[in-house]
């Protein structure tokens, strides 16, 4: 595919890579790099303060209103895209590049999550008989898309080397929950069974600004703060690396379909086991009794993290290597575009 075009376009939020939270940019830098390295011609639509070391195409900041995203952004995109590149690939949310689909490109459209069905619909009058795939992060995703235009899914990918394996752990190692702090994350059923076990638990991730999501913390969580259960708020990436290797096991107690999970993928580079709740894309992660647990109930992690000793952490790391490394979300999307293509 070596010299073949491309323009990815990510949402011009935040910069390509993030310097921190960001999970969909750090995939689209991934992409974007390894295409490159590939001997693609890649060029990167995204915010202009991005270093990603790829050709950036920088869009205006983008704000969100009561009429939508920028129009600014879209009619540069439109402009840019017509008739120059082989393909264009957009991580970017619909509202922002809908508007591109009936273009004559050939055009992908990744989703990172199931679109809200109202104001998708709106958007299906952009997409034309030709010309259009959609791509998924999860196979969960796929059957509600494929009915509208060609689907595939493609699971992210992170940079293991970047995370440290860990062995084993003490034997006094506490369980982790690390994701936004809100109820359909279930950071309340990990503190309930971080207790039935008589583990500590170590809980991190972003609070949200939003006072009425916030007030899940504040009444659900804040109240069993102790030396047992400990909020350390956000975490960068050496903070990260070193949290999620030296726990017992990482704890996905969700209550919605997670699309995909990266901090499930960088668990298990670390050789931590993922006990957790089998909706979404959980299945698709984790090898139910070799990577972690795959249950359909609290009474069932709790049971399971009582028996974690038994799980490999080697098999772990081996899955994260073998399944989620940039190596190999890049043949997946090569090998996708390839049949674009032709």
């Amino acid at each position: 595919m070596a010299g073949k075009s491309i323009l990815l376009v990510a949402d011009p939020y935040l910069r390509v890579p993030p310097p921190t939270y960001g999970g969909v940019e750090r995939i689209v830098d991934i992409l974007a790099e390894g295409l490159a390295k590939r001997g693609w011609d890649v060029t990167l639509a995204c915010h202009p303060e991005s270093t990603c070391r790829v050709k950036i195409l920088p869009l205006p900041s983008l704000e969100l209103t009561s009429k939508g995203r920028s129009v600014n952004a879209v009619k540069l995109l439109v402009h840019s895209i017509r008739h120059r590149y082989d393909i264009v690939h957009t991580s970017a949310h619909f509202d922002l590049t809908a508007l591109m689909w009936p273009l004559s490109q050939k055009i992908i459209q990744t989703f990172h999550a199931l679109p809200d069905r109202e104001p998708f619909a709106k958007r299906l009058r952009f997409i034309p008989r030709r010309n259009l795939w959609f791509t998924t992060v999860g196979k969960h995703m796929v059957p509600a898309l494929e009915h509208i235009a060609p689907t595939t899914a493609i699971h992210n990918a992170i940079k293991v080397t970047e995370f440290t394996f860990q062995g084993g752990v003490k034997p006094d190692a506490p369980l982790v929950f690390l994701g936004r702090i809100e109820e359909i994350k279930g950071t309340h059923t990990a503190i309930r069974i971080a207790k039935e076990c008589g583990r500590k638990l170590v809980i991190a991730g972003n609070r949200s600004t939003n006072p009425d999501i916030d007030r899940f913390f504040m009444e659900k969580v804040e109240p069993h703060l102790s030396e047992q259960i400990t909020y350390i708020g956000p975490v960068g990436a050496a903070e990260k690396n070193k949290l999620l290797g030296e726990a017992a096991a990482f704890l996905m107690p969700i209550e919605w379909d997670e699309p995909f999970g990266l901090v499930m993928v960088e668990a298990l580079a670390c050789g931590t086991p993922v006990i957790a709740i089998a909706r979404g894309a959980v299945p698709e992660i984790v090898e139910d009794g070799v990577t972690g647990v795959c249950c359909n109930s609290t009474e069932e992690m709790i049971q399971a993290v009582k028996s974690i000793g038994i799980l490999s952490r080697q098999a772990c790391r081996k899955t994260a290597e073998n399944l989620f490394s940039p190596e190999t979300m890049v043949d997946n999307y090569e090998k996708f575009y390839d049949k674009v293509l032709s």
